[in-house]
């Protein structure tokens, strides 16, 4: 069968976990580009993308004009579909917009402030292909949250060009700038700023292996949203659910990568032959039919559960990026579900419909990541200060509580700021905002 057929525990035994500390070649690679381009900046670029992208740029950063002109030169069809996806994700985006929030006592007052960054960077895959719908995730939350500069960074192909497609969602985005630069040379540039991309606050998007290394390499310097892993792919099925729908929907994440992870649990031993055999069929015409058939064999599987009751207890531990309910009554069910990225209802609900049109955003957490993370969004682009305003009198109510909780961790220094303002003449003036 395509798919490995086990239990639960088999499956967590047998598969091979895929962690950052495997790759140590890589990591050295990347450390190295890294101290390159802090030190020598654009000339580093320059060669990083004629090592790896076989690309001699004259120039990092795309020009407005090309920008403009990719805008509208792209098909129309495809054009209304971007601008489709924009509106609804933009709109989806908005019902996260956090406001700041104040309360008071006599003589006090404390709240939140929630700014948003000033500059932040977006890594968009290219090279060979084109992700206008992974421009769209991370520039449109940020631009709900107030970001005033976005920069995206994106790979060339081998003539130093970027993809139109690429380039007609940045403009219609309304990206800052794009600059023809990827891998980890474009990470290091975004955290550190060279002479044509400037230094920015966070670093979003994903990317290959030595991307998110260089992320994690950079954290601290910058924020980043994740760590993203290998695309997955949950699907929860019940007999008589269409084994087309979830063979198909299983192939959508198997042709990412063949790391990419693809997963059916089912009470239904029939469905599971049906979905294989489906499997099969559909992966005859696929025109990424060898990745998708690594991915399957490789980190695939179908689970057989006793009932649907234990298949939560699966999905809570697999916390996946997608999970899919095929389900009658799927509504029944979400109050069980504790870790997923994403979670869609029913067996019209395809993940493809998050990927690309719903408005909820695809950028997710990966490898178990959902069991604390959440998916990019408003929230990430802003960051927060705290408020506190205290009068005289107020202050003078306050200190002995505070210097006793200060002294008891040791701290004097901390336990006198107060109790000297306690003590002094100062008047108990009324409190003022």
């Amino acid at each position: 069968m395509l798919l490995p057929v086990c239990s639960f525990e088999k499956y967590k035994k047998d598969h091979f976990e895929i962690a950052l500390h495997d790759y140590h070649e890589e990591h050295k690679e990347v450390l190295n580009i890294i101290a390159d381009v802090r030190s020598n900046g654009d000339p580093a670029l320059i060669k990083y993308t004629k090592k790896y992208d076989r690309a001699d740029l004259q120039k990092l950063q795309v020009s407005a004009e090309e920008m403009a002109r990719a805008g509208k030169s792209a098909d129309v069809f495809l054009l209304e579909a971007i601008r489709g996806a924009k509106d609804n994700i933009e709109r989806f985006h908005r019902q996260q917009v956090e406001t700041n929030w104040w309360e008071s006592g006599p003589g006090w007052l404390a709240g939140q402030r929630s700014l948003p960054l000033q500059k932040v960077g977006a890594y968009i895959p290219g090279g060979t292909a084109a992700y206008p719908s992974s421009v769209l995730m991370t520039v449109i939350p940020a631009l709900v949250a107030g970001v005033e500069e976005i920069y995206l960074c994106t790979p060339p192909d081998s003539d130093g060009k970027v993809n139109p497609i690429t380039l007609a969602a940045a403009y219609e985005a309304g990206a800052t700038a794009v600059y023809s630069v990827g891998g980890a040379q474009a990470i290091a540039a975004l955290a550190y700023g060279t002479e044509s991309i400037p230094a920015v606050q966070k670093i979003v998007g994903p990317g290959n292996i030595f991307v998110t290394l260089a992320k994690k390499e950079v954290f601290g310097q910058v924020g980043i949203d994740m760590l993203a892993g290998p695309s997955e792919i949950v699907i929860v099925a019940e007999e008589g659910a269409r084994p087309d729908f979830i063979a198909a929907d299983l192939l959508s994440q198997a042709e990412h990568d063949p790391l990419s992870r693809s997963i059916l649990i089912t009470a239904s031993e029939r469905l599971s032959s049906q979905v294989a055999e489906h499997l099969q069929e559909q992966l005859e015409t696929l025109p990424r039919k060898n990745i998708a058939l690594q991915s399957l064999k490789k980190q695939g599987a179908i689970i057989i559960v006793a009932n649907l009751n234990e298949a939560w207890s699966v999905v809570n531990e697999l916390a996946p990026e997608h999970l899919e309910l095929h389900l009658k009554d799927a509504w029944c069910y979400l109050d069980r579900i504790k870790n997923a990225g994403a979670v869609f209802m029913g067996s019209f609900t395809p993940e493809s419909l998050g990927d690309y049109w719903a408005g909820s955003n695809h950028v997710l957490p990966t490898g178990a990541a959902a069991r604390y993370a959440s998916p990019l969004g408003v929230s990430d682009f802003l960051k927060k200060s705290h408020v506190i305003s205290y009068s005289p009198a107020a202050l003078h109510h306050s200190a002995p509580q505070i210097a006793a909780l200060a002294r008891a961790e040791g701290l004097e220094a901390h336990a006198r700021a107060v109790m000297l303002r306690r003590q002094s003449n100062e008047p108990q003036g009324k409190h003022r905002t």
